[in-house]
């Protein structure tokens, strides 16, 4: 990835399942841009991965910080990782 890109993986902990916050993420990350994917976690918390420009993934966490309306986020955790290549476009998975 190039220096002015990233990715980071997300959890986002909370009252996160079962209001649309998946589909709200990739709209969201596909307006900013960003590549990647979300899904529910049997734990109850949403984890993605987001890929792309430093101030759209920056952007990006601010909005997981609020969420969707019906939403009620608690934590967001992040951690930087490496990937070999950009995923094409953004999926929700599971």
């Amino acid at each position: 990835m190039s220096d002015d890109h990233e990715a980071v993986l997300v959890r986002i902990r909370g009252k996160v399942q079962g209001v649309s916050f998946r589909v709200w993420t990739r709209r969201e990350a596909l307006q900013l841009g960003l590549a990647g994917w979300v899904r529910n976690e049997a734990d109850g918390s949403v984890v993605a991965l987001i890929a792309g420009a430093d101030a759209a993934i920056s952007t990006m966490i601010e909005r997981f910080r609020r969420g969707p309306p019906g939403a009620s986020v608690s934590d967001v955790e992040t951690q930087p990782t490496t990937l070999t290549e950009i995923p094409a476009g953004f999926r929700i998975e599971g």
